[in-house]
């Protein structure tokens, strides 16, 4: 009998790799690898974990990332990044397994598959459909605003909200006002986005969960485009997605809030579309928790996938 397939978690003490660690403590059909304290700095240990496993997946800043993956000699090594260090890469497989009919089956082969970002997998899923089709120009001028849980932030923002100064923490914040976010090459990539989109995200008094909001006017769009066509694209590419759900119009327009924390704990993604034909406005919603379907639940899915070739 062969042995479970090895994977090695490199980072698994930030809040992306404990709940990567969470969701897979237990399972039989894999062996889990971590490093123990002392060695969790030490180069040459490291370097020894990641070249004696199957599949590593790299929960680190981008430069220890990037000198991780640059350690590794055993051909045989397969990688999920969960840092934004190789996400535009071309050489990596983007782990985003709904953004096409092929991409899952593209990650199941894949050497290098480069996790999502938080924000990103609910721009990408709203944009990329719409521009494919031609519902929305891929040079059309995009803004996207989303709030998250103060977890985005990592371990600065989680002590900030949970540590001994939690009482003085800020109820509301909004960041990157230099326009120079991180996501925004990656969102444009892998939406389709001939320009750069105007991005501006936030962190909310909650720990985790996300609302990504992209405003559009018809009138602006190409002729004949409305609400009911832009649902309609969605509904169609995300047609058996089991973890992208798409919400009817008629549950749109009885929803009159969107609760950021709604899928926490899941690897659900819900999309959805609010349409005033009036006004010749629509909105896109993404709601997800950030690190779920934004982080630790897509690495795992992707993790799923490259167990499963076949």
């Amino acid at each position: 009998m062969t042995n479970p397939p090895l994977v090695f978690i490199d980072g698994d003490q930030g809040t992306t790799g404990l709940q990567i660690h969470d969701r897979l403590r237990g399972r039989t059909d894999l062996q889990l690898l971590t490093l123990p304290e002392p060695d969790r700095k030490n180069p040459s240990r490291r370097a020894e974990a990641i070249n004696g496993c199957d599949i590593a997946i790299l929960c680190l800043p981008d430069a220890p990332a990037r000198e991780a993956v640059a350690s590794i000699v055993n051909p045989a090594v397969r990688v999920i990044d969960a840092s934004s260090a190789h996400r535009t890469d071309p050489s990596w497989v983007y782990g985003f397994p709904e953004m096409d009919a092929e991409q899952a089956t593209r990650i199941a082969s894949a050497r290098r598959v480069s996790n999502p970002g938080c924000y990103p997998t609910g721009a990408v899923a709203l944009l990329r459909p719409l521009v494919q089709t031609g519902l929305l120009p891929a040079d059309h001028p995009i803004t996207i605003h989303a709030v998250s849980g103060y977890s985005g932030g990592g371990r600065a923002r989680v002590e900030e909200h949970e540590g001994p100064g939690a009482a003085c923490a800020p109820a509301f914040q909004v960041y990157g006002l230099g326009l120079e976010h991180k996501h925004t090459p990656e969102i444009a990539l892998h939406a389709g986005l001939a320009q750069r989109p105007f991005f501006l995200p936030a962190y909310g008094s909650f720990r985790q969960g996300i609302v990504l909001t992209i405003p559009l006017h018809l009138r602006q769009l190409p002729a004949g485009a409305t609400g009911e066509k832009l649902h309609a694209c969605l509904a169609r590419h995300f047609a058996g997605a089991a973890h992208v759900e798409v919400m009817d119009l008629a549950q749109a327009q009885e929803t009159q809030h969107l609760d950021p924390q709604a899928l926490n704990g899941t690897n659900q993604l819900r999309l959805g579309i609010f349409s005033n034909e009036r006004h010749g406005q629509v909105l896109l919603t993404a709601v997800f928790d950030n690190l779920g379907k934004g982080a630790s639940g897509a690495a795992v899915q992707n993790l799923d996938l490259m167990l499963c070739p076949g």
